[in-house]
């Protein structure tokens, strides 16, 4: 895994226990990628340099403004491939989100608007989502 996929998978996370949560903490980012709470400790202090998380000493841990915008653009590739591969090539829903994990952070910005533009052009995506 590569220091982007890394970040991006971290943050990610982080973006969906938001979502449930209003904030994320260590343990919790820790179960949900299965990797040491070490390694999450480690990621958010990286990612605090970069400016995209908030971290309090053995407290919560929240996105900045630009942290929370990254990782809006990462599920939201999440979510569109997922839906393309489930819907266009016939897979199963857990194998399409667990391709569509890997491929959101190689995915290019021309391949995205060419699988968004599909989407927008098939019949049944417009009764899927």
């Amino acid at each position: 895994m590569t220091k982007t996929e890394s970040s991006e998978m971290y943050l990610e996370t982080i973006y969906l226990l938001e979502k449930v949560h209003g904030h994320a903490h260590t343990v919790d980012i820790a179960d949900k990628l299965n990797v040491s709470k070490p390694s999450v400790t480690k990621a958010m202090n990286n990612l605090k340099e970069e400016g995209l998380v908030e971290k309090e000493a053995y407290g919560t841990i929240q996105l900045t403004e630009k942290g929370r915008k990254v990782s809006k653009k990462i599920y939201s590739k999440h979510k569109l491939l997922t839906n393309y591969l489930h819907h266009s090539l016939g897979l199963s829903f857990s194998e399409a989100e667990k391709n569509a994990c890997k491929m959101e952070h190689i995915a290019s910005d021309e391949m995205m608007k060419r699988v968004r533009d599909y989407v927008e052009k098939t019949e049944g995506f417009k009764n899927a989502n």
